[in-house]
């Protein structure tokens, strides 16, 4: 968990994503994005209904459209890709106990989901990305990474991440040629964290 504060999105109007993936073409024109942040937290209530101060605010804003702005920019790139990761934070699991069933192989280094928990966000994004030939790593941090990608060889990765960790990793797999799509969480911390099904789905 980068961030050193916790939010959640999950709770934010439906329009406030649609703006902010249209803020997202504006890449380049910091100015205005940063005036355009301010103006839309303001509208959308986002200090209400998430508790942040406006300038943790902001920066998850800007963070929010920086990663839009670089998917929009590799888009191309990862469409043509070939071979595909997903990965998947392992704190989006519905039980971090017994409860849920995944195996965690170190020789991965990665969760299993068992498809244990109907309603799981890794459960559902697990199915949905097997279907379209993805392979799925569920990964308990970033560190595991590097090994896996050192093991495989992959043309493009989707990985669910908030913006600070997705600014860290992308430099990384940028630089071994691999085109990436990011998908923001909405809900972060160390448990419970929320992603959009249906960002997923299109991202995919």
């Amino acid at each position: 968990m980068p961030y050193k504060f916790t939010f959640d999105l999950s709770k934010a109007p439906r329009l406030f994503f649609t703006e902010l993936a249209t803020v997202s073409y504006q890449t380049g024109m910091h100015t205005a994005v940063m005036k355009t942040s301010a103006d839309m937290i303001k509208r959308f209530k986002i200090e209400e209904v998430t508790g942040l101060n406006i300038n943790d605010a902001i920066v998850l804003f800007n963070d929010f459209v920086d990663m839009q702005a670089a998917n929009m920019l590799e888009r191309n790139k990862f469409t043509e890709s070939k071979k595909r990761a997903l990965l998947l934070p392992h704190c989006s699991r519905e039980y971090l106990d017994n409860r849920c069933k995944a195996v965690f192989d170190a020789n991965i280094p990665s969760f299993i989901c068992a498809h244990c928990t109907e309603h799981c966000l890794v459960n559902r994004a697990d199915k949905i990305a097997k279907e379209k030939g993805y392979d799925i790593f569920v990964l308990p941090g970033g560190s595991c990474l590097p090994k896996i990608l050192d093991n495989t060889k992959y043309e493009g990765v989707v990985g669910v991440a908030c913006g600070e960790e997705s600014k860290m990793l992308r430099p990384l797999l940028n630089s071994m040629d691999i085109a990436v799509q990011a998908i923001p969480l909405i809900k972060n911390g160390c448990a419970n964290t929320i992603f959009n099904i249906e960002t997923l789905v299109k991202i995919l």
